[in-house]
């Protein structure tokens, strides 16, 4: 039976869509048939970050009203075997989405895919509650800063009191916390929250930590999810995070600055002399 994840944030440019393609992207390299679909409609990104703009002929309206089959939308990845995308629509309104149309979208994916991952508008409108609402799981995604996390708290009400699961009074969604962009050294300068303060204030398991990196901007530009870079720290985490995803341990790393060597504080001080 497929699992239904909504990736979702408060507050958007916290790395809610570049998480999305790379968690789609590690469940899928890990052997299980993923689709991402972007609940976006108007301002869709996902193409770009998964580099299939060019490909996107039908979209998630489409399928909806019936312009279009799933087979015709979905959009398979090039990079990634048991990968599939499926577009918001750049045309319509938030409100093409209804209820009723997504879940029969989801019931037909569900019928041949293990994942399916649900990448959320931010905030808390039409769109971005049609994407938590027939969630199984969510992760939230926030940076360490105040307004980030505060407006986190605020989707996880929402989860817990307008989800199918809340109003079924099912077993409540599994919450999961995404720390993106987290920098130890800033944490150190009292410019950031230590992943501890956010951990207190959402009260919410730590899925991971993606350290702040140049080169999820890097992969994201060049349309290849950062996943997929092991040589890099936030490729790293991201596999982490899936692993932690999928119920395996996984310690978690990137949390502390790293202590400078001798040689390297001493060419510091030289140069600042």
């Amino acid at each position: 039976m497929a699992k239904i994840i909504v990736i979702t944030s408060g507050k958007g440019g916290v790395g809610k869509t570049t998480s999305s393609a790379s968690i789609s992207t590690g469940l899928a390299l890990k052997g299980n048939k993923t689709v991402v679909i972007d609940f976006d409609v108007g301002l869709r990104n996902l193409d770009l970050i998964m580099n299939c703009e060019r490909r996107v002929v039908y979209d998630f309206v489409n399928v909806i009203n019936g312009e279009a089959t799933l087979n015709q939308a979905l959009i398979k990845d090039k990079q990634t075997d048991n990968l599939f995308i499926l577009p918001a629509s750049q045309t319509r309104d938030k409100e093409a989405l209804s209820k009723e149309g997504v879940e029969q979208v989801l019931n037909e994916l569900a019928e041949t895919f293990d994942y399916i991952i649900c990448d959320s508008p931010a905030g808390i409108e039409h769109g971005a509650q049609m994407a938590l609402y027939f969630a199984d799981e969510a992760i939230i995604v926030t940076n360490p800063e105040v307004s980030s996390v505060r407006d986190s708290d605020r989707i996880l009400g929402i989860l817990q009191s307008k989800s199918r699961r809340a109003e079924l009074a099912l077993d409540p969604v599994k919450e999961h916390l995404l720390l993106t962009r987290y920098s130890p050294e800033r944490v150190e300068n009292g410019e950031m929250l230590a992943v501890e303060d956010v951990k207190e204030i959402l009260a919410i398991k730590l899925l991971g930590v993606i350290p702040e990196s140049k080169a999820v901007l890097t992969s994201s530009n060049s349309g290849v999810p950062v996943i997929h870079d092991q040589q890099t720290d936030a490729g790293k985490a991201y596999d982490d995070a899936v692993e932690r995803l999928m119920g395996r341990e996984r310690p978690h790393r990137f949390l502390t600055a790293q202590k400078k060597g001798f040689f390297k504080r001493m060419f510091k001080g030289s140069a600042t002399a």
